[in-house]
């Protein structure tokens, strides 16, 4: 497709030259704070009148909260990529407390502004919003102002925010310094290796049966020898954020998670129930992999195994090429822009020790320009992480033009675009492969995300739920997280592996997050309805992608059902919607099962 030779390496100096040394971002801090305190001392002296004349100071404040946001997500994307691309940058340790500390900082400048929009009596703030101004920002707004009047006052709620930099959020970087400090010894080639986390994760898809196990037994001990430091990380970060609930007087550990994914406790239950009721064929899928393999049963390690015993590997160059190519099937602009990111070096795809482990896209407002972080090592679910972080850059691409404040869209439907970009090279693969082994190879690639979607995070939650459910008696020891996580993964995946992971808990960056509470069920939410609409591009053909695009905009101004709704004339809190978006998963199964029967 192109004859460009595309970098592995990212470009972080067309930002700030010099990485965690940079003067230039040094700058960029101070101005960045100077703006969060002009702001804070414009909201804390405002007076509202309580009258529909308001509307124009709202305005202006909201102005001012825009170019804030941009200066302090720039910085926070900047420090992420540092910390990612070199996790023994001390340097970049420090400047992640600087962003924190503004972060939080700004956040009580919000608490403010929001607690003063909550003021206004409902008669006059349906007025304020009709104004021009303000009426494109109708439902964030108003979402703003109900969510402060569920909370403590302003001065608590200030307080609760210092409070979490050295708490809170301090535990959430204790995190990072761990998994920082965590290497895997492995013999390899004859030589004596220390991987990475992420480098060691990527044996796990080896064909050599005898590695992964070897990989998987170092990488537990890897975990267990932390495990401690990292139980008292995560009990910490639980029982704070349950302090803070019981304050407001919230009952249901899961409703900040909802609200923050602007979905309601019905329709996250009625997905988990048709995913329940569904294991079947993929507990199936398990056990004909096990015989493919040639062992009675599957066990953690084996998830990933390739079926081949030759190792496919890709090169990054004609991985990308491959991405290009299928993503020009389904429309231009998603194309222009995955080509942009190859070609501008916002990639940062080299597999070298240091890294941090996992993948992940991150956005620069100022710079309109997004980077996306991973180690590509030349398997085929490189391509499909790939293809997913591509997803979530053209999800921003698409909004580029909207307020900054109709961008801030929920992890659910965030995780809607990458997913959606992983299908759109999946199913084209499928579709196109020409020997048998290798349609079988793509079609199993396919199946494993479903088993990813619908059972490794079903664990993850079932596990969540039950650690805060306990949590909230007091601490959780180390054995107890153990055994909640097996039990959690016995009964997510069906009773149907041989060995578990116990300290999955304590390896899985997610359950860590402080930004966002149960990093997790939104995968699969984001999986299934993402299901839904690409059965919608498939129905209609190329010429879909303008209407992509519409929804992707619309994903930060209305709750999931109304999305839904609008533009699928779905119903999210009625099983129909999930059980079709599921049949799409176990019909790959069914395909799987049927070209393997013979074998």
């Amino acid at each position: 497709m192109t004859a460009t030779a595309y970098s592995t390496v990212w470009d972080l100096d067309v930002f700030f030259k010099g990485g965690s040394a940079s003067e230039e971002f040094g700058q960029h801090l101070q101005e960045t704070r100077k703006h969060i305190d002009s702001f804070y001392n414009q909201v804390h002296k405002w007076q509202p009148s309580n009258s529909a004349a308001d509307a124009q100071a709202i305005s202006e404040y909201i102005d001012l909260f825009q170019q804030t946001a941009k200066k302090l997500h720039q910085a926070g994307a900047f420090v992420s990529c540092l910390q990612a691309q070199n996790t023994e940058d001390k340097k970049a340790k420090a400047l992640r407390g600087s962003t924190t500390e503004l972060s939080a900082s700004f956040q009580t400048a919000l608490t403010i502004f929001d607690q003063k929009l909550a003021g206004y009596g409902q008669e006059v703030w349906t007025e304020i919003i009709k104004d021009e101004s303000l009426n494109e920002l109708a439902f964030v707004l108003t979402e703003r102002r109900e969510s402060a009047a569920e909370k403590l006052s302003q001065e608590e709620e200030s307080v609760i925010n210092a409070l979490a930099i050295d708490g809170y959020h301090g535990w959430g970087q204790m995190y990072d310094v761990i998994v920082g400090n965590i290497k895997i010894p492995f013999r390899e080639n004859g030589e004596d290796k220390q991987f990475s986390v992420g480098q060691a994760a990527n044996k796990f898809s080896s064909p050599d049966r005898t590695l992964r196990k070897e990989v998987f037994e170092k990488w537990e001990e890897a975990w267990s020898s932390q495990a401690d430091y990292l139980s008292k990380t995560l009990n910490h970060l639980g029982g704070f954020r349950l302090n803070v609930y019981k304050l407001r007087g919230w009952e249901d550990f899961l409703k900040e998670p909802l609200d923050l994914n602007r979905m309601k406790k019905e329709t996250l239950d009625t997905m988990w129930e048709v995913i329940s009721k569904n294991k079947a064929p993929l507990v199936k899928y398990l056990n004909r992999k096990a015989e493919l393999l040639g062992i009675e049963k599957l066990s953690w390690y084996d998830l990933d195994a390739p079926l081949s015993k030759t190792e496919t590997k890709v090169s990054y160059q004609d991985g990308a090429e491959f991405i290009l190519e299928q993503f020009s099937l389904f429309g231009e602009e998603m194309t222009a822009f995955s080509k942009k990111a190859f070609e501008d070096k916002w990639i940062e795809a080299e597999d070298r020790p240091g890294k941090a482990p996992g993948g992940f896209h991150t956005y620069f407002p100022e710079s309109s320009q997004s980077r996306i972080f991973m180690t590509y090592s030349g398997t085929p679910s490189n391509i499909s992480t790939l293809a997913h972080e591509l997803g979530h850059g053209f999800h921003t691409y698409a909004m580029r033009d909207l307020h900054l404040l109709n961008r801030s869209y929920a992890m659910n439907v965030a995780e809607t675009a990458s997913t959606f970009a992983e299908m759109i090279v999946a199913d084209a693969s499928v579709k196109n492969a020409k020997a048998e082994e290798e349609k079988l190879a793509l079609l199993e690639e396919k199946v494993q995300r479903s088993v990813a979607l619908l059972m490794n995070i079903h664990a993850r939650f079932l596990f969540e739920s039950r650690f805060y459910t306990e949590r909230k008696l007091g601490n959780v020891s180390t054995e107890r997280l153990n055994e909640l996580m097996v039990e959690a993964q016995k009964e997510a995946y069906g009773n149907a592996l041989n060995e578990y992971h116990p300290s999955f808990w304590a390896s899985k960056l997610h359950f860590y997050i402080t930004g966002v509470p149960f990093y997790n069920f939104p995968y699969t939410f984001g999986y299934l309805f993402s299901l839904g609409i690409y059965a919608q591009a498939l129905k209609e053909g190329k010429g879909y992608e303008e209407k992509y695009i519409a929804i992707l905009k619309d994903t930060a101004s209305m709750t999931v059902e109304d999305l839904a709704m609008k533009h699928l004339n779905a119903d999210l809190t009625k099983p129909e919607f999930w059980e079709s978006a599921v049949q799409l998963c176990i019909d790959d199964v069914e395909e799987f099962l049927s070209l393997t029967e013979n074998k």
